[in-house]
């Protein structure tokens, strides 16, 4: 699976956050899942819930989406640099990594602001990024929404959008094998995420990805537009 990508890199990490809200350097990461692949297999995983700073507690919206609870972050919770240090470690030592995600524009913004007190940024220098939200867009009609793409390519007997980090992050390893049997083209997105036709970019720019507006009208790939 993904043979063209495994030509490309060593190792590939594919990864997903639950947040207290959408606004990156304000809102904070209180899950953090990946997983980690190695010649089209797992060798690593990271699943762990992050402490909250003393005095802060969840929206109560974040609870019912997540099933997460102040509770459970102060009994099972690490503090952010603990967790910053583990997910480094997934990609310490690749030589040709790649970082992958569902909407990856906004996991990568979170990621940023959640390493950054933590000094711990470089690890994000390295990698190429690909975003399977951007892919789905390319290959079926509105809505995105990840459980939208797991029933598209009838994954649900085995992958589940439970808004839990890992589940998610594996979610979307299974969904980017599909696309890939379905047309072997990951490749070509590497570093390319769409934007809203209407709204433009969410988030700050990453500098080593080009950013095109994607419409939702599918009549080429993203990458064959100039």
């Amino acid at each position: 699976m993904m043979e063209r990508l495994w030509e490309q890199f060593d190792r590939i990490v594919v990864f997903d956050t639950e947040t207290t809200g959408i606004e990156f350097g304000k809102d904070r990461i209180i899950e953090l899942g990946a997983v980690s692949l190695e010649g089209g297999a797992e060798t690593d995983s990271l699943d762990v819930l992050i402490r909250l700073p003393e005095g802060e507690t969840l929206p109560p919206f974040i609870t019912d989406l997540t099933g997460i609870t102040d509770q459970q972050l102060l009994s099972e919770g690490v503090e952010q640099k603990t967790a910053a240090e583990d997910f480094c470690r997934l990609l310490e030592g690749a030589a040709r990594p790649l970082l992958a995600a569902y909407n990856a524009q906004f996991d990568l913004n979170f990621l940023y602001w959640f390493l950054r007190p933590c000094g711990r940024v470089d690890v994000l220098r390295a990698p190429r990024f690909l975003d399977a939200l951007t892919v789905y867009r390319d290959r079926r009609d509105y809505p995105h929404k990840l459980c939208n793409a797991i029933d598209a390519y009838g994954l649900g007997d085995t992958a589940v959008n439970s808004h839990r980090a890992v589940d998610d992050a594996r979610a979307t390893v299974q969904l980017l094998e599909a696309m890939a049997a379905e047309r072997d083209d990951l490749e070509r997105y590497i570093d390319l995420f769409g934007t809203h036709p209407k709204y433009g970019l969410s988030g700050r720019k990453i500098s080593s990805v080009t950013y095109r507006p994607q419409s939702y009208r599918r009549t080429v790939p993203l990458y064959e537009l100039t």
